[in-house]
């Protein structure tokens, strides 16, 4: 799954439905979310999934206001439509991102 840094953020988000993880590599309920999102990743149509290392990407984490990790946003079309923190069940994450499809 792919990390995304500052400089390649905004336009990451800039179009259709996007989750985004912000985590940390220590962490050890960012590393179950990471399993299932890799699950996810490509199953739904439309949809970008990405990570934020928020040890490596401190300026977008403050920016986000991240202050418990796993942190997940939900953007649509650069807007951001729905945050969850902490860890997310499968079906509750899919079942959110398929609102803004």
């Amino acid at each position: 799954m792919k990390i995304v840094d500052e400089k390649d953020f905004e336009k990451e988000i800039s179009s259709g439905v996007v989750l985004v993880d912000f985590f940390a590599s220590w962490c050890g309920p960012c590393r179950a979310m990471g399993a299932i999102l890799e699950q996810m990743d490509g199953t739904i149509e439309g949809v970008k999934i990405f990570k934020v290392d928020v040890d490596e990407s401190g300026d977008l984490a403050r920016k986000f206001g991240i202050m418990s990790i796993p942190t997940l946003i939900i953007f649509k079309d650069g807007q951001l439509k729905e945050k969850h923190i902490g860890l997310w069940q499968k079906d509750d994450c899919q079942a959110a991102i398929e609102k803004y499809l």
